[in-house]
């Protein structure tokens, strides 16, 4: 999707030869800044949501109860993700990537200037700030991963280490953002954090502005679709806007209310209908023969072991924000620590698991024992589910005392480690396997089917992350116990499926691991 590069533009085969980047593109720096600013932001703003949600009025928060403050949250999360579908159509087929990125960092930023008047305009500014940074993202993300791809056209492992350097600004961005923005927002005012987190979305799309020229040339500028058809998207593009304008005016007047927990609850429900009916109709009309059937099985097996994963990592906003805020011992050498501090601790082992986690996976190969795709996904899900078990020890402490224990941060810390160790197994290996797995033509729907995992997984998050209150001391322990026994389930289920799936592959072209 590139277009003729304008007078004064580098051309595209100068922009991919370029290796003055790390031995990379240049235009890989820029998109690595900008996804970095641009992480900054949400992770900036996402574990302030709930703390200011339920911070007393009198605090300058809303008050809410923490299960509708959970419900928003999941929403919230869920809608990021599964805007990226009708974000990346309308990229292809109306605005191009590199404008999907920039109207999706305005959006973004609008947003984030909403929420900051929140603090004059309260609950609608708010509401309107989640709304508009969930279309903004939807934009933007799926779109600056795909301009990364188109960097190296020839793909190979050129191609897999420029990702990595992009996946290493991701994780900069987020650890970084919810430092600043969450002292800010803790220690100075809750809108100082919102404000920070849409300063770094300013600053991504400066990067962008004065870059992506010289840095990215006509590489995402054009569509391959006929005018016709980038016309029919766009109607529809805007007639969708208008309805969801429309549904913000109506919650705004107060003619419209909404339960976010039903809404979380239902929404859970549709996806889960959705896949299935989705799976179905693949199974029965989709022209599929046996051999592709097969392989349609086992990403319907990654996308239950998917979702149960994220329903677990993705608590880490919610109940174990809340249960770093309310019961951990925060203080160190005379410094409170702000609670969403605890949130750059995934960041931070990310950073420095993700080359380990590199290069055992390319020796194990290179000997020929790498683990298959249902082996690296129980691992995953077998250290997050340990990550949730060792919290009943300090959960059952706090109980003990009657809530008035304040139990070490290094229970916090250690099951972030382990759920960290778990999404590097299980994360990377999904998302590779979606693509090897699914037949040809159904390519990019099954990375539909991934975000809806991920969407579906943050939904049921949000809906049991409420469950941390100091006045229902026993939900807790349940909480943690359920969650782990979740993991250990799946864990068990594809340890069981190991065999049978690695006999199921055999007969197919596509190599399992």
């Amino acid at each position: 999707m590139t277009a003729p590069a304008e007078q004064g533009m580098p051309s595209t085969s100068e922009i991919v030869a370029n290796k003055s980047f790390f031995g990379h593109p240049r235009g890989l720096g820029t998109l690595f800044a900008v996804e970095m600013w641009e992480r900054f932001s949400y992770y900036g703003l996402r574990p302030l949501l709930i703390l200011f949600m339920t911070a007393a009025v009198t605090s300058s928060g809303f008050g809410f109860d923490r299960a509708t403050a959970g419900a928003i949250v999941g929403i919230y999360a869920a809608s990021v993700y599964l805007a990226s579908l009708p974000g990346g159509w309308i990229a292809d087929r109306w605005l191009g990537l590199q404008r999907s990125i920039w109207y999706g960092g305005i959006i973004i930023a609008l947003g984030h200037l909403s929420i900051g008047l929140s603090a004059v305009f309260a609950q609608k500014a708010f509401f309107l700030g989640l709304v508009l940074i969930v279309i903004g993202t939807g934009l933007l993300k799926p779109n600056i991963s795909a301009i990364v791809g188109d960097l190296y056209p020839q793909g190979g492992a050129r191609r897999d280490a420029g990702f990595s350097i992009y996946y290493m600004g991701i994780n900069i961005g987020a650890f970084v953002g919810q430092l600043v923005t969450g002292y800010l927002g803790e220690r100075v005012g809750w809108h100082f954090g919102f404000g920070a987190a849409g300063v770094g979305m300013v600053l991504g799309l400066i990067t962008f502005k004065l870059l992506a020229r010289n840095t990215l040339g006509p590489i995402g500028l054009g569509v391959v679709v006929s005018t016709e058809e980038q016309q029919r998207t766009r109607n529809i593009a805007m007639a969708a806007l208008g309805v969801i304008g429309l549904l913000i005016v109506l919650f705004m007047t107060g003619v419209f209310t909404f339960n976010a927990v039903a809404i979380a609850g239902y929404s859970t429900v549709g996806i889960i209908s959705l896949a299935v009916a989705y799976f179905a109709y693949l199974f029965i009309l989709g022209g599929l023969n046996t051999e592709e059937k097969k392989r349609i099985l086992v990403i319907f097996v990654l996308f239950l072991g998917a979702a149960a994963f994220w329903s677990a990592f993705e608590q880490a906003p919610t109940s174990l924000n809340l249960f770093a805020r309310d019961f951990t011992d925060r203080n160190m050498f005379g410094f409170e620590i702000p609670t969403t501090w605890f949130q750059s601790i995934n960041s931070f082992f990310v950073i420095a698991f993700a080359p380990v986690f590199a290069v055992l996976w390319t020796v194990l190969d290179k000997k020929g024992i790498s683990p298959s795709s249902p082996a690296k996904f129980a691992a995953g899900l077998l250290m997050c589910g340990i990550g949730f078990y060792i919290m009943l020890v300090p959960a059952n402490a706090v109980i003990a005392a009657g809530g008035t224990l304040k139990v070490s941060a290094w229970w916090l810390t250690m099951s972030y480690m382990l759920q960290t160790m778990g999404e590097l197994s299980l994360s990377p290996v999904g998302l590779s396997s979606m693509t090897k797995l699914a037949p040809r033509r159904y390519v990019g729907q099954m990375m539909g089917v991934w975000f809806m995992a991920t969407a579906l997984g943050n939904l049921i998050a949000g809906l049991v992350g409420g469950h941390i209150d100091p006045e229902k001391l026993e939900l807790m322990p349940q909480l943690f116990n359920r969650t782990a026994l979740s993991m250990f389930l799946f864990t068990a289920i594809f340890i069981a499926l190991i065999v049978p799936i690695r006999n199921m592959m055999k007969s197919t072209t596509v190599k399992d691991h």
